[in-house]
């Protein structure tokens, strides 16, 4: 099959049920027409849509052995290729402004760093080795649509997962037999969890290594159609207004969702790693995939950092703040965010290497830089644009109301400098969708807590980072005489 389009992944999702709860109500019939579902699904198809462009079919796939792939796929092998596959992941990137976090590439190159990894695996069981190689080849043949959950539930953090009141909140083994394992618990948070065709269950990678761990220790994917797996959805931020009244959430709202697996079967060729909590620990390091992972996020920061840079300079254009000394430094700030989201993300393809496993791997140290600034930057980026909006983010009649009869008041009252009341309004609405609307707070939430507790990452890098040769020439210096 290859690169898929729209209509193939629409198609699939509706043909494919899945158990998924919202509102309190079980979701029926077909999921794209659902409205918490149909606004993300549709933008979700328009960017399978640009892999059949005749624009952009270079730029978003590549060709294997007559068939078509989309670039996520690919396995670089050179800086050429790997710089070729970012092209792709900021094209997809810019169509959402950064907004969704969960488009299908951030997932792809993981399974592609892992299939090539399939080393690690055999270390579990050379069965899994296997396994990996297969998924992979599988998932890029059907372009699947895939999403992960990570993390236990929020039930009680003194204590690891065996030691809950109830050892079954957590999800973990019940039982293997010879068709396979089955998982009964449930996982925190498949972001587009309803809308994906297959659900990736990685491990956590806070495991304590005792043999009370290994039931909760495992990585493996299933179909979301597979029974007894069930989404458990958030309420929607798309609240099935139009594009005017909330133009970022009626295009762009990504579900999360709580996952519950009831005795879930999990059959043997999809099972990655069992029962193994030191493989599970190291899983997305030694893979190098949390790499690739954070490379493509870099590509969605940098997209949303840009949107952010046009959102604030078109409100101060439209207002007529640009003199302002205060304003032009809170929009500098922006700027300098932006570049230094560059800097990193040109430093990792500057310094990429081969790694062992023969796949042209970004540098590390620029990207884990970027991953863990981004989460303290955003929520001041935003802060920004709630500050250079001001009142006038609160002055924001809907579409129903241009369209009643008091436009005249709107038309006359809610002008800017050098725009009409319409133009501005559109604007304004979009400012407030940023920074003040559920959606918006949402996306600073979700940045907030991409790769896990700001806290503990900024442990992982102080521990992990190499400060030896810094430390040795003060060391240096201090020995001198003269």
């Amino acid at each position: 099959m290859g690169a898929k389009t729209g209509a193939e992944y629409i198609g699939r999702l509706d043909s494919q049920p899945r158990e998924v709860w919202i509102h309190g109500e079980r979701v029926e019939g077909q999921i794209s027409e659902h409205p918490a579902f149909r606004g993300v699904i549709r933008s979700m198809a328009r960017l399978y849509d640009m892999q059949h462009d005749p624009a952009l079919r270079d730029e978003m796939t590549y060709e294997e052995n007559g068939q078509r792939y989309g670039l996520s796929w690919m396995i670089p092998r050179t800086r050429e290729d790997l710089e070729r596959r970012g092209r792709m992941m900021r094209r997809w990137a810019k169509a959402s402004f950064g907004m969704m976090g969960r488009t299908s590439d951030y997932l792809n190159v993981a399974i592609m760093a892992m299939a090539q990894a399939s080393a690690y695996f055999a270390g579990n069981d050379p069965r899994y080795a296997e396994n990996i190689r297969n998924y992979y080849e599988y998932a890029r043949e059907q372009d699947l649509t895939l999403t992960h959950t990570l993390i236990s539930p929020q039930v009680n953090r003194a204590v690891s997962a065996s030691q809950q009141k109830d050892p079954y909140i957590v999800a973990r083994v019940v039982d293997k037999n010879a068709r396979g394992v089955v998982i009964r618990g449930a996982r925190l948070l498949a972001t587009q969890g309803p809308i994906a065709d297959e659900i990736l269950v990685f491990p956590s990678t806070v495991l304590r290594g005792g043999p009370e761990d290994a039931p909760y220790s495992f990585a493996f994917a299933i179909p979301s159609s597979t029974p007894g797996l069930r989404y458990i959805c958030r309420e929607s931020f798309d609240y099935g207004r139009s594009h005017f009244d909330h133009p970022l959430a009626s295009r762009f709202e990504e579900m999360d969702a709580v996952v519950v697996f009831d005795d879930v079967l999990v059959p043997w060729d999809r099972v990655f790693l069992l029962e193994d909590a030191e493989r599970c620990n190291n899983l997305h390091a030694a893979t190098h995939a949390v790499v690739h992972m954070a490379y493509q996020v870099l590509h969605k920061n940098i997209a949303k950092a840009e949107f952010l840079l046009g959102l604030a300079e078109s409100i101060v254009d439209a207002i007529g703040i640009g003199q302002f000394q205060h304003v032009q430094e809170k929009v500098a700030e922006i700027i300098l965010a932006l570049e230094t989201m560059k800097a990193f993300l040109r430093a990792s393809e500057a310094d990429a290497e081969l790694d062992e496993y023969g796949v042209m791997t970004p540098a590390w140290a620029p990207l884990n830089a970027a991953r863990n600034l981004f989460p303290k930057t955003y929520p001041r980026l935003v802060e920004i644009i709630q500050q250079l909006g001001a009142s006038g983010l609160m002055a924001i009649p809907t579409e129903a109301d241009v369209q009643s009869p008091i436009r005249g008041d709107i038309e006359k009252y809610l002008q800017g400098r050098n725009i009409g009341a319409i133009e501005r309004l559109k604007l304004f609405r979009l400012a407030w969708d940023t920074a003040l609307s559920s959606f918006g707070n949402r996306q600073v939430l979700y940045e907030r807590f991409f790769f896990g507790d700001p806290v503990r990452m900024y442990g992982a890098l102080y521990q992990s980072y190499d400060k030896s040769r810094a430390v040795a020439r003060v060391r240096e210096f201090l020995a001198q005489e003269e």
